[in-house]
């Protein structure tokens, strides 16, 4: 197991960003300190070799500059809430509107644009990197001083482990997730929509036209949403809407670590699977791709990459009947992911 860290480059205001290698088992995952952000995932194939199998970009300026949020931690909400509002004891708390009327992804300097500290750090089946960050009471219209704490690492067994916590002194909704795209047969090397998925899901959140959640689960009971039995992403694709981009709810306890998903990619004979501890997962079929610039010449064209965001459900501070996203003084944040590979 190995660890290595170098500078990936400087910010305007003068911080400085550091990118941290981490090697153990068959994988190797690189990881930005801006927006404690994975840059790659070097996965082996028996029948292709090792390749990246993560969008995203060869320098830090690709992550400054206009971003679909490639690889990076969200906070301190994940996914979006209704109108970028919502009521908490009493109090209407306005976030700042950054999808329209909506708030998205923590806002308009949410924690995948802040630097965060880091430190590596091993246990005897895996060396880990611990991104720290503290976000002031009012941040992007959120009350209360939150330290998160994030540590991603790898396992000996191939796996990418993945833990989220965190610590508020007032009540304040908490979803924490990563926005990485993958494709499984190497980023830049067309869409994923031949990859087959296998989700652990019975329902997914009902959603209006413009994406906010309706309050109502609705069965997949065999339609375009059922991936209970494994089917490629494009069957039923038209039926969709011609896209993805929902919370499907992961059967079992929440709370629990427990099988998410599993997507596999034939031309390279990939496949992983993800375990959760949260109440839902969000998978996106990167829709609003269009022709980003990426890694040493690739393009990322609609579909090139997916998403599976372990999260809670989205607009959960505005929907009592969902799992309780509100976190506090007498309650801390704390979830956990396992990505594991196979080839």
């Amino acid at each position: 197991m190995k660890v290595i860290k170098k500078t990936f480059g400087m910010l305007s205001d003068g911080q400085k960003v550091h990118l941290y290698t981490l090697r153990a088992g068959d994988l190797s995952l690189s990881i930005s300190t801006l927006g404690a952000t994975w840059t790659s995932l070097i996965v082996p194939s028996r029948k292709t070799g090792k390749e990246d199998i993560l969008l995203g970009y060869s320098t830090l300026s690709g992550y400054t500059g206009v971003n679909p949020y490639m690889g990076a931690t969200i906070g301190r909400v994940g996914n979006r809430v209704g109108n970028g509002v919502f009521s908490l004891g009493g109090v209407n708390y306005k976030l700042y509107k950054n999808d329209g009327a909506h708030s998205l992804h923590g806002g308009r300097h949410g924690f995948d644009k802040q630097v965060w500290d880091a430190e590596a750090y091993e246990e005897r089946d895996g060396i880990f990197i611990r991104f720290q960050l503290e976000s002031p009471d009012g941040d992007e219209g959120y009350p209360g001083k939150l330290k998160a704490s994030v540590s991603y690492g790898l396992s000996k067994s191939n796996e990418l482990i993945v833990d989220y916590e965190a610590k508020v002194d007032a009540p304040c909704p908490i979803n924490l997730t990563n926005h990485s795209y993958f494709n499984l047969a190497g980023e830049g090397k067309g869409d994923i929509l031949s990859h087959e998925l296998t989700l652990n899901s019975s329902a997914y959140v009902g959603v209006n036209d413009v994406l906010i959640p309706t309050g109502k689960l609705v069965p997949v009971d065999g339609g375009p949403f059922d991936f209970r039995a494994r089917k490629p992403v494009n069957r039923d694709l038209a039926a969709a809407g011609g896209g993805y981009d929902h919370c499907f709810v992961v059967d079992g306890k929440a709370g629990e670590l427990r099988p998410c998903a599993e997507v596999f990619e034939a031309t390279s004979g990939r496949t992983m699977k993800l375990s959760t501890t949260q109440p839902g997962v969000q998978f996106y079929t990167g829709n609003f791709l269009a022709g980003n610039s990426g890694k040493l010449g690739s393009v990322y064209n609609k579909h090139y990459g997916f998403c599976l965001e372990t999260q809670h459900f989205p607009d959960s501070p505005n929907h009592s009947e969902f799992p309780s996203a509100i976190f506090g003084p007498d309650r801390d944040y704390h979830e956990k992911a396992v990505f594991g590979f196979l080839w």
